[in-house]
């Protein structure tokens, strides 16, 4: 079957299992990839899905594509994870390989919401000035609120890893101003940890229902506290779809011919 090749499909969200067991249902060999072993552990075991561990770089993603024989790129990697789709679109454009972007939906606008464009523009602002902050932005997005635990009382949300923790200790935040949990995170404890902790601004990314958009701005509405967006990075994909058809689509013309 490596002979004749297989799709790639970079993984790593809830929305690339699904799109791995519809590729599978269609008889179609596929290589997911993920970052660490828990999000492998997310992929159903079928001799048509093979799951590899691990970060890529340049020529990482080139010996993979070579050895794999792969004949198109599915990329289903989190809306925020630009270096890994920019090197890949780059790869594939030089390669000639198909590549398609599965982009989640985008949720729909909350007029109450402040929407930013970059870290960049919340950490240089006076948003954060004084305020009871809790910050659902990832544990790589830390280190850049160091300048800020003296103007504000900064609250973390993380995933319960370890790597996730030493970051957030070295990014200034105490124990006690730690909360390590896995989403998916329900209505009525999104509330709860708000209240709990007293917080009057919450800043999170758009990143979509899967990313628990949807609840954070319901909270938000309900509790009169403002919500800051970080926008999705711009990336000028070559063709991209929020249609799950679509890529199955995508999964018989790579195999045409």
């Amino acid at each position: 079957m490596d002979n004749f090749g297989k799709l790639w499909l970079i993984g790593g969200t809830g929305d690339s299992v699904t799109i791995v067991n519809s590729i599978a249902s269609h008889s179609f060999p596929c290589l997911v990839t993920v970052t660490t072993a828990t999000a492998s552990q997310l992929y159903p075991t079928n001799s048509m899905i093979t799951v590899k561990i691990g970060k890529l770089d340049t020529v990482g993603i080139q010996q993979l594509c070579h050895q794999q024989t792969i004949r198109g790129i599915i990329d289903a990697s989190h809306p925020f994870a630009v270096n890994i789709s920019r090197q890949v679109i780059d790869f594939a454009n030089a390669e000639g390989i198909p590549y398609l972007r599965y982009e989640r939906p985008s949720f729909i606008s909350h007029s109450s919401a402040i929407y930013l464009d970059s870290f960049q523009e919340l950490i240089t602002g006076k948003y954060l000035q004084n305020k009871r902050v809790l910050l659902t932005v990832g544990c790589q997005a830390l280190p850049r609120f160091k300048s800020w635990h003296q103007k504000a009382l900064l609250y973390t949300r993380i995933l319960p890893k370890l790597t996730s923790l030493e970051m957030a200790i070295k990014s200034g935040f105490p124990e006690s101003q730690i909360i390590a949990l896995r989403p998916p995170i329900s209505l009525e404890l999104e509330r709860a940890l708000w209240q709990q902790w007293n917080i009057n601004l919450v800043v999170t990314k758009a990143s979509g229902k899967q990313g628990g958009e949807a609840i954070k701005g319901q909270v938000a509405e309900e509790l009169g506290i403002p919500l800051i967006i970080i926008k999705r990075p711009l990336l000028d994909y070559p063709q991209q779809t929020e249609q799950i058809s679509d890529i199955i689509e995508f999964c018989y013309q790579c195999f045409q011919g």
